[in-house]
């Protein structure tokens, strides 16, 4: 059975961390494109990050850049999110999605698989 389970969410003060998993079950993760996307409480679902199959290209929100981090482990079929200088307008669900790219360097225009999201609450 494919699929794809976020974990590492939860309730954070403003300015903390928290480190969001992406695990695949039932296929390789290294053949694909993965995307992170959230979707706060009456908003449309925004792409967040993603990184590429092959060299591990990044792509970030300018609204995250400079305080989210993207990155796999194969070994370990899990992508991460590491997010720093959390703000109250990340608070959202996060979803992580993939698509199957071999050897690509670019991140993924459409996904196949998707979590099934874990939230994330920034507040004080």
């Amino acid at each position: 059975q494919v699929q794809l389970v976020e974990s590492g969410g939860g309730l954070v003060q403003p300015g903390g961390s928290l480190r969001l998993s992406c695990a695949a079950s039932g296929f390789t993760l290294d053949y694909y494109g993965i995307g992170w996307f959230r979707q706060a409480p009456g908003k449309e679902r925004e792409g967040v990050s993603c990184i590429s199959s092959s060299a591990g290209n990044t792509y970030y929100a300018d609204s995250v850049k400079g305080r989210f981090t993207i990155s796999r482990d194969n070994a370990k079929n899990t992508v991460y999110l590491q997010m720093n200088s959390l703000k109250p307008e990340d608070t959202a669900v996060y979803y992580c999605a993939a698509k199957y790219l071999p050897g690509r360097s670019s991140c993924p225009r459409t996904y196949e698989y998707w979590g099934q999201g874990t939230q994330v609450t920034v507040s004080s």
